[in-house]
């Protein structure tokens, strides 16, 4: 992944693999774990963690 910088101690909560992130995160990014597949979402820039992302729910039209 050209552009892509491993920021130690930054990793997956679900299966631990250290997360290549690129540029500056911002909260509530979305982040996807290159191992395992599973969305992460960016819960504090400062230090720098991450969270599973909640799934995505239905508006319904509202």
């Amino acid at each position: 992944m050209s552009g892509a910088t491993e920021i130690a101690g930054v990793s997956c909560p679900e299966c631990a693999a250290a997360l290549p992130i690129q540029g500056t995160p911002i909260p509530n990014e979305i982040i996807p774990c290159p191992d395992c597949g599973v969305e992460l979402e960016v819960v504090s820039v400062e230090p720098l963690a991450v969270e599973l992302a909640p799934p995505v729910q239905e508006d319904w039209g509202e």
